[in-house]
Protein backbone atom coordinates (compact mmCIF):
# COMPACT_ATOMS: atom_id res chain seq x y z
CA UNK A 1 0.00 0.00 0.00
CA UNK A 2 1.18 3.16 -0.88
CA UNK A 3 0.89 6.86 1.19
CA UNK A 4 0.94 10.20 -0.54
CA UNK A 5 1.07 12.71 2.15
CA UNK A 6 1.19 16.88 1.71
CA UNK A 7 0.43 19.53 4.71
CA UNK A 8 1.04 23.21 5.15
CA UNK A 9 0.47 25.78 7.70
CA UNK A 10 -2.26 29.18 6.99
CA UNK A 11 -2.33 32.05 9.09
CA UNK A 12 -5.96 31.62 9.92
CA UNK A 13 -7.41 30.08 12.90
CA UNK A 14 -8.29 26.44 12.53
CA UNK A 15 -11.85 27.10 12.87
CA UNK A 16 -11.91 29.75 10.39
CA UNK A 17 -9.96 27.23 7.78
CA UNK A 18 -12.53 24.39 8.74
CA UNK A 19 -15.80 26.30 8.20
CA UNK A 20 -13.93 26.63 4.97
CA UNK A 21 -13.12 23.25 3.82
CA UNK A 22 -15.42 21.20 6.40
CA UNK A 23 -18.61 20.69 3.51
CA UNK A 24 -17.64 18.13 1.57
CA UNK A 25 -19.72 19.39 -1.77
CA UNK A 26 -17.54 22.53 -1.29
CA UNK A 27 -14.50 21.26 -3.24
CA UNK A 28 -15.34 23.71 -6.28
CA UNK A 29 -15.45 26.57 -3.94
CA UNK A 30 -11.89 26.23 -2.30
CA UNK A 31 -10.24 24.24 -4.82
CA UNK A 32 -11.43 25.58 -8.22
CA UNK A 33 -8.29 25.86 -9.75
CA UNK A 34 -8.90 21.74 -10.08
CA UNK A 35 -12.35 21.54 -9.53
CA UNK A 36 -14.98 22.58 -11.84
CA UNK A 37 -18.33 21.86 -10.28
CA UNK A 38 -19.66 19.51 -7.77
CA UNK A 39 -22.68 18.34 -6.11
CA UNK A 40 -23.89 15.46 -3.52
CA UNK A 41 -26.00 13.01 -4.81
CA UNK A 42 -29.80 11.53 -3.10
CA UNK A 43 -30.52 14.77 -1.23
CA UNK A 44 -27.78 14.26 1.42
CA UNK A 45 -25.42 16.86 2.85
CA UNK A 46 -21.88 17.84 2.45
CA UNK A 47 -21.49 16.76 6.22
CA UNK A 48 -23.61 13.66 5.79
CA UNK A 49 -21.37 10.21 6.63
CA UNK A 50 -22.35 8.21 3.41
CA UNK A 51 -22.98 10.97 0.96
CA UNK A 52 -21.44 10.93 -2.63
CA UNK A 53 -20.11 13.58 -4.00
CA UNK A 54 -19.74 13.56 -7.75
CA UNK A 55 -17.89 16.26 -9.17
CA UNK A 56 -16.39 17.47 -12.74
CA UNK A 57 -12.42 18.37 -12.90
CA UNK A 58 -11.62 21.57 -14.79
CA UNK A 59 -10.51 19.09 -17.45
CA UNK A 60 -13.49 17.43 -18.13
CA UNK A 61 -12.72 14.30 -16.09
CA UNK A 62 -15.77 12.74 -14.06
CA UNK A 63 -15.17 11.76 -10.32
CA UNK A 64 -17.21 9.99 -7.09
CA UNK A 65 -16.08 10.40 -3.97
CA UNK A 66 -17.79 8.68 -1.03
CA UNK A 67 -17.87 10.19 2.73
CA UNK A 68 -16.64 7.86 5.33
CA UNK A 69 -15.91 9.69 8.44
CA UNK A 70 -16.70 13.35 9.15
CA UNK A 71 -15.89 15.11 12.62
CA UNK A 72 -16.48 18.87 13.71
CA UNK A 73 -14.70 17.76 16.96
CA UNK A 74 -11.28 16.54 15.00
CA UNK A 75 -11.78 19.16 12.14
CA UNK A 76 -11.51 16.55 9.46
CA UNK A 77 -13.05 14.06 7.37
CA UNK A 78 -11.83 11.19 5.20
CA UNK A 79 -13.59 9.48 1.80
CA UNK A 80 -12.84 7.02 -0.91
CA UNK A 81 -13.03 6.80 -4.91
CA UNK A 82 -16.22 5.53 -5.87
CA UNK A 83 -15.50 6.29 -10.00
CA UNK A 84 -11.98 7.36 -10.94
CA UNK A 85 -10.50 7.43 -14.14
CA UNK A 86 -6.96 7.24 -11.59
CA UNK A 87 -5.45 3.59 -11.79
CA UNK A 88 -5.45 3.28 -8.20
CA UNK A 89 -7.36 0.98 -5.79
CA UNK A 90 -8.47 0.91 -1.96
CA UNK A 91 -7.86 4.75 -2.09
CA UNK A 92 -8.88 6.40 1.32
CA UNK A 93 -8.04 9.80 1.80
CA UNK A 94 -8.55 11.65 4.93
CA UNK A 95 -8.37 16.16 5.34
CA UNK A 96 -7.62 17.37 8.97
CA UNK A 97 -7.31 20.89 10.00
CA UNK A 98 -5.23 21.65 13.53
CA UNK A 99 -3.85 24.48 15.65
CA UNK A 100 -0.42 25.63 16.04
CA UNK A 101 0.04 25.97 18.87
CA UNK A 102 3.21 28.53 18.53
CA UNK A 103 2.04 31.63 16.62
CA UNK A 104 -0.81 31.05 15.89
CA UNK A 105 -2.64 29.50 12.54
CA UNK A 106 -3.61 26.35 11.73
CA UNK A 107 -1.24 22.92 10.34
CA UNK A 108 -3.76 21.62 7.35
CA UNK A 109 -2.67 18.09 6.50
CA UNK A 110 -4.25 16.02 3.09
CA UNK A 111 -3.41 12.36 2.64
CA UNK A 112 -4.11 9.15 1.44
CA UNK A 113 -3.56 5.48 1.51
CA UNK A 114 -3.84 3.48 -2.13
CA UNK A 115 -2.91 0.31 -4.07
CA UNK A 116 -1.00 0.39 -7.26
CA UNK A 117 1.48 -1.43 -9.42
CA UNK A 118 4.57 -1.45 -7.97
CA UNK A 119 6.04 0.58 -10.86
CA UNK A 120 3.59 3.54 -10.92
CA UNK A 121 3.85 3.61 -7.02
CA UNK A 122 6.32 7.10 -7.31
CA UNK A 123 4.07 8.80 -10.57
CA UNK A 124 0.52 7.95 -8.18
CA UNK A 125 2.39 9.34 -4.48
CA UNK A 126 4.18 12.50 -6.68
CA UNK A 127 0.24 13.18 -8.43
CA UNK A 128 -2.08 13.38 -5.16
CA UNK A 129 0.75 15.20 -3.37
CA UNK A 130 2.01 17.77 -5.28
CA UNK A 131 -1.33 18.36 -7.81
CA UNK A 132 -3.87 17.46 -5.66
CA UNK A 133 -3.23 18.28 -2.52
CA UNK A 134 -1.06 21.29 -2.73
CA UNK A 135 -2.93 22.85 -5.59
CA UNK A 136 -5.60 22.71 -2.55
CA UNK A 137 -3.36 24.16 -0.18
CA UNK A 138 -2.60 26.90 -2.56
CA UNK A 139 -5.75 27.87 -2.79
CA UNK A 140 -6.65 28.00 0.69
CA UNK A 141 -3.34 29.80 1.50
CA UNK A 142 -4.76 32.66 -1.75
CA UNK A 143 -7.68 32.90 0.10
CA UNK A 144 -6.62 33.11 3.96
CA UNK A 145 -3.70 35.70 2.23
Amino acid sequence: MAKSYASTVIGASPDEVWAHVRDFNGLATWHSGLVAQSEIEDGLLGDQVGAIRSFTLTDGTHLREKLLAHSDLERSYTYDFQKTPFDVDNYCATLRVTPVTDGGGSFVEWWTTFDCDRDQQAHWTDFFASQVFQGGFDALNAHFA
